[in-house]
Order: C-alpha cells, then sequence, then structure tokens
C-alpha cells in the first residue's frame, strides 16, 4: 500500500513536471510566432529600403547625366567663345591690311599726282583742271571708303561683344546649375549612406 501511495506521488510529480514542460514549450512557441513576425517585419522593411535604394540611385544616375551634359554644353560654350576670339583677330588683321593697302595708295596716288604736277603745267589748264577734278573724285571716293569701313568696324565690334557677354552669361548659368546638381547629388548619396545604415540596424535586431 505504501508502494502504490509513492508511486502515486511519483507520477503526480512527473505530471506536473510535464505540465510546466508544456508550458514552457507554449511559452516558447510564443516567442518564435513573434520573432518569426518581427523577421516578416524586417524583410519587408528591407524590401522597402530595398525599392527607396533603387529609386535614388536612379535619381543619382539621372542627375549625373544632366551634369555631364550641362559641362559638355559648358566646353562647347568656351569653344565657341575662343573661335569667336580667333574669327575677332583674323577680322581685325584683315581690317590692318586693308588700312594698309589704302595708305601704300594714298602715298603712291600723292606721288603720281605731284609727278604729273610737271607735265600738267607745261600741257595747259585744261587738262590740268581734268586732273584736278579726277584727283578731287578719287580723294572722295577713298573717304567714303574709309567711312564705310569705319562704319563696318564698329558694327562688327558691337556684334562680337554682345555675343561675348551672351556666352559668358551663359557659361555663369552652366556653372550655378553644374554646382546646384552637385549639391543635390551628393544630398542623395549621403541619403543612400543614411538609409544603408537604418537597413544594417534593424536586420541586427
Amino acid at each position: 500500500m505504501d508502494d502504490s501511495g509513492a508511486i502515486l506521488s511519483h507520477l503526480s510529480a512527473l505530471k506536473d513536471m510535464l505540465d510546466q514542460v508544456n508550458e514552457e514549450i507554449e511559452a516558447n512557441y510564443g516567442v518564435t510566432r513573434d520573432i518569426e513576425l518581427e523577421i516578416l517585419k524586417c524583410c519587408e522593411f528591407e524590401r522597402e529600403m530595398a525599392g527607396r535604394e533603387s529609386e535614388l540611385m536612379k535619381n543619382v544616375y539621372e542627375l549625373q547625366f544632366q551634369i555631364k551634359g550641362l559641362v559638355a554644353l559648358d566646353a562647347e560654350s568656351r569653344a565657341s567663345s575662343e573661335r569667336l576670339q580667333n574669327e575677332l583677330s583674323s577680322i581685325k588683321m584683315k581690317r590692318d591690311e586693308i588700312l594698309e593697302r589704302m595708305n601704300t595708295k594714298r602715298e603712291t596716288f600723292s606721288k603720281l599726282c605731284l609727278d604729273f604736277q610737271k607735265e600738267i603745267d607745261e600741257e595747259g589748264k585744261g587738262k590740268l583742271g581734268t586732273l584736278l577734278a579726277e584727283k578731287e573724285y578719287l580723294e572722295n571716293e577713298a573717304h567714303l571708303l574709309r567711312t564705310k569701313i569705319s562704319s563696318l568696324q564698329n558694327s562688327l565690334s558691337d556684334f562680337v561683344e554682345e555675343i561675348v557677354e551672351d556666352i559668358n552669361a551663359s557659361n555663369s548659368a552652366l556653372a550655378i546649375e553644374i554646382e546646384s546638381g552637385n549639391a543635390e547629388n551628393n544630398k542623395l548619396v549621403k541619403e543612400i549612406n543614411e538609409l544603408k545604415t537604418t537597413l544594417l540596424a534593424a536586420m541586427s535586431l
């Protein structure tokens, strides 16, 4: 009879231990479910962060492409400005050559007039009047030519200065846009790094 009581007592103790083990197992199941939920949340957050990172990288590539285009446009503008400067220098050289030829022709004409003066005095006043009229006509033509050349030079100088000013203004605007693009690019890169840090911190939980 004592043995039966001891067995029953032992069985009761074993049942209590089994119940305790079952409770611990249920508690572990609950913890496991909570962990699985947290893992699902982390996976969802990771997918969201990956999508955000992809979008930001796309924006970075677009900004880099725009910056490259602006840099190429700036280089083209500078090259255009340099070509205009070269053309202006060439025009000035041609102008100087024309003036030099005009001076040479004027000196030659004056010498011919002096040489002909003696012959005119010998041949009579009639021929002298004709030559003087021709001389006056040629001087008037030379004066008109100088006036036209001067007007052309002034117009050309104003035109070139206006083009150079426009190019300089365009270069300044391009430099501002490039600086703004670089700032936006740096901002996006900073955001991407912050997102990566947040994602790593979330995954380590």
